[in-house]
């Protein structure tokens, strides 16, 4: 698709000269968007007028005058802010979407209809467009209309049921992670209809939901339930289907142990001075230790409180078996490995000051992805972006005076 010629869109990132249009706010979308402007994507924020993304304001923390929140999803990213339902900033919006390649959105379905800046409304003007709609349920079933949220996903998808300590309550995971995947499975729908756009010239609506992309992460747990017909439960840091994979107490805190095959177990059995055990029948393959895990692991626990957390990790090192400390989030983000794959990255902002954020974790071998601008400041680049689609100074002096832009 051709463009007016931009710096953003010159960039040499694989997916560098393809523009995005992103109408998402707070998490699941501006996830998505942030991983294909990593990519090199020139991608275009289209916030609010009045407060812009909603999570500028989730905080404490703040940096600078930025919600520490809004930092991590929104680098490599340029902000319009417009009233979309002022007639001609909406006229300019859409303008600005007939240069898009792709769209992303995560209003309640129905909402971006009523905008003007529906996927039926768009692509009759832009036929090669992928338009990708992020909502709680998807665009169509009887929820379609309830609002999204990650903690209801998480209820309805039964991951709550599986998620926390056995004799606990039912617990979300520590991040928002429905949302996260809902963003993950939308970059993977868009990229696949780009991917067919190169076939047939035509565009498609990429429909994502919070709710089926938790269904869909249920997998195995799935499965076992298909198979069985038991409803699974929670096993906290345990594998309902591999033993010993799991969190075990040592003398000064807790270590992740994954003897993911009889192999593994022998050699961790022989390291932790239990080598006998691998030789007993009940103990002797996989399916025997499921059977048997009542008995098998208080054997275990009892020989690693022996030890402290550090000596096992380097014993289970030295032995070939799969074993980690369960790190603070201080801890991992300073992990040695951490550092070399380059996981954390650094980018000046005009208010914030130095920002550090999370690297992307896609690394490609030629034009990888890249950490180039921080997050934009609300409306930073809303006179660049109109200029660009020929609105006259005069024009965008009344859209600010208004209020309608800013």
């Amino acid at each position: 698709m051709d463009h007016e010629r931009s710096p953003w869109l010159e960039h040499e990132g694989t997916l560098g000269g393809l523009r995005v249009l992103d109408f998402s706010r707070i998490l699941s979308g501006p996830f998505c968007t942030m991983a294909l402007a990593d990519l090199g994507a020139d991608v275009i924020k289209v916030e609010d007028h009045r407060k812009g993304d909603d999570t500028r304001s989730w905080g404490p923390p703040f940096q600078g005058e930025e919600a520490s929140y809004f930092l991590s999803v929104n680098r490599n990213k340029r902000s319009v802010a417009v009233d979309l339902k002022d007639p001609e900033c909406a006229a300019l919006v859409r303008r600005l979407a007939l240069s898009a390649d792709v769209v992303v959105e995560n209003f309640r379905p129905g909402t971006a209809e009523r905008l003007g800046i529906g996927y039926e409304e768009l692509s009759s003007h832009n036929p090669g467009l992928v338009y990708a709609s992020i909502s709680g349920y998807g665009q169509t079933g009887p929820y379609r209309l309830e609002p999204g949220y990650d903690a209801i996903a998480q209820a309805i998808s039964g991951m709550m049921s599986i998620t926390g300590d056995p004799e606990g309550e039912p617990a979300r995971t520590g991040n928002s992670m429905a949302d996260l995947t809902a963003g993950m499975w939308a970059t993977i729908g868009v990229l696949a209809a780009l991917r067919e756009r190169d076939r047939s010239g035509q565009g498609q609506w990429v429909d994502v939901s919070l709710l089926d992309g938790q269904i869909a992460s249920l997998t195995y747990v799935a499965a076992g339930y298909f198979t069985t017909g038991n409803v699974p439960r929670r096993h906290g840091a345990a594998h309902p289907t591999i033993v010993p994979y799991q969190a075990f107490p040592t003398s000064d805190g807790r270590i992740m142990v994954a003897a993911g095959n009889d192999t593994l177990w022998k050699r961790f059995a022989a390291t932790i001075g239990l080598g006998h055990l691998a030789e007993k029948p009940r103990f002797a393959t996989n399916s025997d230790r499921v059977t048997h895990r009542d008995e098998l692991l208080p054997l275990i626990e009892k020989a690693l409180a022996e030890r402290t957390s550090a000596e096992w990790e380097g014993l289970l090192a030295e032995a070939g078996v799969p074993a980690g400390p369960i790190n603070t989030v201080e801890e991992a983000l300073e992990h040695p490995q951490v550092a070399a794959r380059q996981m954390v990255a650094g980018v000046e902002h005009p208010t914030a000051g130095h920002v550090r954020s999370l690297a992307s974790p896609v690394k490609l071998s030629s034009r990888p992805s890249s950490v180039r601008t921080p997050p934009p400041t609300h409306g930073q680049h809303t006179d660049e972006v109109l200029t660009a689609l020929g609105a006259e100074a005069s024009e965008r002096a009344r859209m600010r005076e208004t209020g309608a832009a800013r």
